[in-house]
């Protein structure tokens, strides 16, 4: 009985961790060709959803007001390997999305292409980030394969699974990380520690024989 209860308390501690952390949302403010980077943590294999909106600062009001159409927002993705995996230019209000290939920090990185649009003002930008099966539109997908209200819930949980096993595999990918990257640093300690040792035994032995020359040079011995 109680390796079950704690088995089922364990499932549901990680089915919140992976709530908590597969969507946020948030708004900051650049200037002119400024650049807002983020760093979102990405399972293989996952869909990610971006979703955003500029607003506009309005000097006469102190305020910000909808942007026009003119200005553009540059989305630029990065994977892990630092490779570029999405970089175009949107509109004032749009949704971008990637799926990752490679597991770990993906770098989301936002700015407006030029400045002749907002003359040195500041763009307010709204940004919401979903990740898993908080990026699938369900409702779509009902539509489009015509599911009653029980398959969509069945789905959905299927959905939760999946990514759950991709955040446990991920986990995993991470200890097994830090592990050989606890043994590398290990490892190099070690032979640190002997080239020390080495280096003041040969200095030690050097400082013997050059004593004794001196010693024997002076016939005090």
């Amino acid at each position: 009985m109680y390796p079950n209860v704690l088995n089922g308390v364990l499932l549901w501690t990680l089915m919140a961790m992976v709530c908590i952390r597969s969507s946020f949302a948030l708004y900051f403010h650049i200037s002119e060709t400024e650049r807002k980077c983020f760093i979102e943590e990405v399972p293989d294999e996952t869909l990610v959803v971006g979703n955003y909106k500029c607003q506009l600062f309005d000097p006469n009001t102190g305020g910000f007001m909808p942007s026009s159409p003119g200005i553009g927002m540059h989305v630029e993705i990065r994977d892990p390997e630092d490779k570029i995996i999405l970089s175009k230019v949107y509109s004032h209000e749009g949704r971008f999305s990637f799926t990752s290939h490679t597991p770990g920090e993906h770098v989301i990185c936002l700015y407006s292409n030029s400045s002749r649009w907002f003359s040195g003002g500041q763009l307010r930008v709204h940004l919401d980030i979903q990740v898993g099966e908080h990026a699938i539109d369900y409702q779509n997908i009902a539509q489009k394969e015509k599911l009653s209200e029980l398959q969509l819930r069945v789905r959905q949980l299927l959905d939760q699974v999946e990514q759950i096993t991709k955040e446990q595999n991920y986990q995993r990918y991470r200890e097994e990380r830090f592990r050989q990257t606890s043994e590398s640093t290990n490892s190099r300690v070690l032979w640190w520690s002997l080239g020390q040792t080495i280096i003041l035994l040969s200095m030690g032995f050097w400082q013997m024989r050059h004593l004794k020359g001196f010693f024997e040079a002076k016939k005090l011995v």
